[in-house]
């Protein structure tokens, strides 16, 4: 969990329904790139551990016989199993809670993702309970994925979003230090996975690069849901003046594109494997 801030229930209150429009896909062949890893084969079941609006569950869900997605923030939760009905994948099963109330009787799994949500977590203990909840031989993922920023894709006729005026307007209307629910994060988020995933009883890691590349278009309405989407500027941080700054961030996104339209090129992702000790 970051240094100097405590987790409330509003850290990304309101960003639910801007989560999937907004936020860059992962790379279309992540799952491909998770089967051979994982050797998967439609069996066994996959824990996703802060799993928002089930992006990552639901990608995987046809290599496993069942997923489970667990975030705190009901709205996500409730955007998940609405995902799951549209897509007719009949497989997946969402619980709201904290990843600090695992095992909480889930049963036992044979993979454990987390896509961009593990530094939110006190991770010794929530490591220490996925160890114990993995099969011989289970899989911690970390889901390595720039989901915020793309790169140029300048054989296109439409320009990049302007990411440093849209942060620079952030920062005029919620102040210059980094929001994140109700509190700040004086320290940023931590790293140094390794260290306690190591501590916890895991072995590796193993590294799986998973190319981008793919050119994603995006709209006035696109840009200001990425903005909404990231706890640093939810929705409900801007208060009264929300109505405002969506106005302001409007004006700067249209004097930034003639045509409304912006586009960038998927980052590659990464799948980071940490190991449960084999059965003898």
């Amino acid at each position: 969990m970051p240094e100097g801030w405590e987790w409330d229930a509003t850290l990304y209150a309101g960003s639910a329904e801007y989560y999937e429009r907004g936020r860059l896909p992962y790379p279309s062949g992540l799952a491909d790139a998770a089967a051979a890893a994982l050797a998967l084969d439609g069996s066994g079941r996959l824990l996703d551990v802060g799993c928002g609006p089930g992006i990552i569950a639901l990608t995987l869900a046809p290599l496993f016989a069942a997923v489970v997605g667990v975030d705190a923030d009901v709205h996500m939760v409730e955007q998940a199993a609405s995902r799951s009905i549209g897509l007719e994948i009949p497989n997946a099963t969402w619980v709201t809670m904290r990843a600090e109330d695992l095992p909480a009787d889930l049963g036992t799994f044979r993979a454990a993702t987390f896509a961009q949500s593990f530094h939110w977590l006190e991770r010794e203990r929530v490591a220490a309970a996925i160890f114990a909840m993995l099969e011989p031989d289970g899989a911690f993922v970390h889901v390595n994925h720039w989901s915020l920023l793309g790169d140029p894709a300048p054989e296109t006729s439409a320009p990049a979003p302007p990411y440093g005026a849209i942060q620079d307007l952030v920062e005029q209307y919620l102040g210059p230090a980094r929001r994140a629910g109700r509190g700040t994060l004086p320290a940023g988020t931590p790293d140094d996975e390794a260290s306690v995933l190591t501590a916890a009883g895991f072995e590796g890691p193993e590294r799986v690069l998973v190319p981008g590349g793919e050119i994603v278009a995006a709209s006035v309405d696109d840009v200001i849901a990425r903005c909404y989407s990231t706890s640093g500027s939810t929705p409900h941080q801007f208060g009264a003046r929300r109505a405002a700054f969506e106005h302001d961030l409007t004006v700067l996104l249209e004097a930034a594109s003639e045509s409304g339209r912006f586009a960038e090129r998927v980052r590659d992702a990464e799948l980071v494997i940490w190991r449960t000790p084999g059965s003898v």
